[in-house]
């Protein structure tokens, strides 16, 4: 490729040879594959969707979710930071998907999906009239708590995944310790371009480890297509005044993770505060962009921590590599089979892969509230935040005197506890001598 240069995936911009640039791309894929897919599976399989449609909003979200990061990486009019953000499919929109959908039917979910979206893509292009109320100690409070918050997510993983039958059994234990381990060593030992793939290399072999000790369901493979045009509109949209309101809190929830895995990103990769443009940008292809993928039947999408915690680790920042990674997505999402064999990683070797990665995120936090300075503002601010917010919500019975919509928001949802406490905090305690 025409000046193609390797050193480029240390840089933002510039091209990186195609055999590099793969690898590294299909990395941050897997990093966030399963994670990307199984909202879309839970939801399907509680509304009672049969296993041809569940198949096709699988197969879109895959789509959706490459499209939203090439919008990242590439914006299109002011959508899109420029930054090396990865999109999917957002848990944070789980319980009230199931909820909507239980009770209304899974065309309100797809309504909500459309008027929230909207109205968040529009909060975003606006943003320069509130991102202030996001101070740097809000942000580095809200990204310590993104870390904390996907700690026991990786640990999920590595027992075997939450819920599964074969949770925490030694083969699950050993899987991922190798598949650690091998991460470790080969980013301790091996030099230049191989540094960034120890990742890759870690789940290569933890999925050796598993094909050999018998642990991998190949039974997704059966059946599957080649190719499958995706599914437009697999539900015309219905429109629920209450639904709707309920998405639009959650949202805003959404944004402020996309905002705070936006800050991480450039304050751990690029070594610089983020600038308004860039959150704005973020905000506002997170909005859009999940009321395109519900034209495709999809819930929304936002940045995904654990790509900030590769980003991090790596310090590959490069937006053509990632974007290959994206591409891959999309290839996935076209070619069924393609991404039927990547759902054959067994959940012990993702968590082997990124309980490294989520540590990562915790000591970009750390590293940003030391930016901040360790005034008594700023640690009364992070201090109860964090401890309201992770501590509360591991009680998340203690919420049930509220309204549903309280607890679907904030009963097991630190990052969205911690944001509204450490703003509220921010507001209303007297800034320091040396801020006035």
């Amino acid at each position: 490729m025409k000046d193609a240069n390797a050193e480029n995936i240390f840089q933002l911009d510039g091209k990186v040879p195609l055999g590099k640039a793969i690898p590294i791309g299909l990395q941050h894929i897997l990093a966030m594959f399963v994670a990307n897919i199984t909202p879309m599976m839970i939801l399907a399989s509680v509304c009672g969707l049969d296993q041809a449609i569940t198949a096709k909003l699988i197969q879109n979200a895959m789509i959706v979710a490459g499209l939203g990061t090439l919008i990242q990486l590439c914006p299109v009019w002011k959508l899109g930071s420029k930054l090396p953000v990865v999109m999917g499919i957002s848990f944070t929109f789980l319980n009230s998907a199931i909820f909507v959908g239980t009770t209304y039917g899974y065309a309100t979910i797809i309504g909500c999906v459309l008027i929230g979206g909207i109205i968040e893509g529009i909060l975003g292009l606006f943003a320069k009239y509130w991102i202030k109320l996001i101070s740097p100690i809000v942000a580095a409070t809200v990204v310590t708590a993104i870390g904390f918050s996907l700690l026991t997510v990786g640990a999920n993983s590595f027992a075997g995944g939450q819920g599964a039958e074969n949770y925490g059994v030694w083969q699950n234990w050993v899987i991922g310790s190798v598949t650690l381990l091998c991460c470790i060593c080969f980013q301790i030992f091996t030099k230049g371009y191989l540094k960034v793939i120890s990742v890759l290399f870690g789940l290569v072999v933890g999925y050796i480890l598993s094909i050999c000790l018998g642990v991998v369901d190949f039974s997704a493979l059966q059946n599957t297509k080649v190719v499958s045009v995706p599914a437009f509109l697999p539900f015309k949209p219905e429109f629920n005044i209450g639904a709707i309101l309920s998405f639009v809190v959650i949202y805003l929830v959404s944004a402020t993770e996309t905002i705070g895995d936006t800050t991480a990103l450039a304050s751990s990769a690029l070594d610089r505060d983020v600038t308004d443009k860039e959150l704005a940008g973020s905000i506002a292809c997170d909005g859009f962009v999940s009321s395109i993928g519900g034209l495709f039947g999809c819930t929304p999408i936002t940045s995904f921590s654990q790509n900030v915690g590769l980003v991090a680790m790596t310090k590959v920042v490069n937006r053509f590599t990632i974007g290959t990674g994206a591409i891959i997505l999309i290839v996935a999402g076209i070619f069924p089979v393609f991404g039927a064999l990547l759902t054959t990683v067994p959940q012990a070797v993702l968590g082997g892969c990124t309980i490294m990665m989520f540590g990562t995120i915790v000591v970009a936090g750390f590293q940003m509230l030391g930016k901040c300075g360790y005034t008594q503002r700023n640690t009364t601010i992070a201090a109860l935040s964090l401890s309201v917010g992770l501590g509360f919500t591991q009680c998340s019975d203690m919420f049930k005197i509220f309204p549903q919509i309280v607890q679907s928001v904030f009963a097991q949802n630190c990052v969205s506890v911690v944001f509204v406490l450490s703003v509220i905090l921010n507001l209303v305690l007297p800034k320091d001598k040396d801020e006035e």
